[in-house]
């Protein structure tokens, strides 16, 4: 029986992440940086246990008001006087995991991955420096915690250098562009709102291994791990509705 991963962003202030815990099997947890403090990360790790969820670190640049989706780098365009630099960067991961790891550890729990955020995660997708920064910030935390990331990603690459387990990760609410690549948020097309395309491009991921991008053409894509986006409009439908057409297609859902 195939078996895949399903996993969704939480903590991020939304007030559907009660019921969605119940329907996924791995929960990326927002550690301070785009969304989260102490309080959700408490209420998320609870969720989590209740629910038998992998807790996974969500770390991103300190973006609260971009919710994480601008490139803080210094080198990236249009950034101001105060950019983050490449040298802060491993710090700040640092202390978020720090974060959501003390908070696990007060009830029993621990860590089952880390998966970046928003434009961390975009920019580690193609970014050789910040995948091994990323990847060196797991090795010297917890080798044995997992990266999840973009399938055939940069990050894939230096999880294999760094000798960390890499999950590789597909959308189920996202269109991909011809080269793999995620389309940017910016464009029209960049997000699937339709139910009926979304399950058609799930089970294609799934049970097929590839996925249509644009301009008709169908690239390859691994697909351990398929992520909902806790702050989508229809993020508890879409949940439900991804979880009962994978079993209906026999495929389980788990880690």
């Amino acid at each position: 029986m195939l078996k895949v991963d399903l996993n969704c962003d939480m903590g991020e202030g939304m007030d559907t992440d009660a019921a969605i815990f119940p329907l996924i099997s791995s929960a990326n947890i927002a550690c301070g940086g785009h969304a989260g403090d102490a309080g959700t990360m408490r209420q998320s790790v609870a969720l989590a246990l209740q629910h038998g969820v992998a807790i996974g670190a969500h770390p991103s640049y300190p973006d609260r008001a971009g919710f994480g989706r601008t490139d803080e780098l210094e080198s990236s365009p249009g950034k101001g006087d105060r950019p983050l630099r490449l040298d802060d960067l491993a710090g700040m991961l640092t202390d978020q995991l720090e974060q959501l790891q003390k908070i696990a550890e007060e009830t029993g729990a621990r860590l089952h991955h880390v998966k970046p955020h928003g434009a961390l995660y975009n920019r580690a997708a193609k970014d050789v420096m910040v995948s091994e920064i990323i990847c060196r910030v797991i090795k010297n935390f917890d080798p044995s915690l997992l990266l999840y990331g973009l399938s055939g990603s940069e990050m894939q690459r230096q999880a294999t250098a760094f000798g960390l387990g890499f999950v590789s990760e597909v959308f189920a609410d996202r269109t991909y562009q011809p080269d793999g690549s995620l389309t940017p948020r910016t464009a029209p097309d960049a997000l699937i709102d339709d139910p009926g395309k979304m399950v058609q491009q799930v089970l294609m991921m799934v049970r097929e291994g590839k996925v249509r991008a644009g301009g008709g053409i169908e690239i390859p894509i691994t697909a351990d791990t398929i992520c909902l986006h806790g702050d989508g409009d229809h993020a508890v439908e879409f949940a439900v509705r991804i979880r009962g057409e994978l079993e209906r297609n026999g495929i389980a859902v788990g880690i």
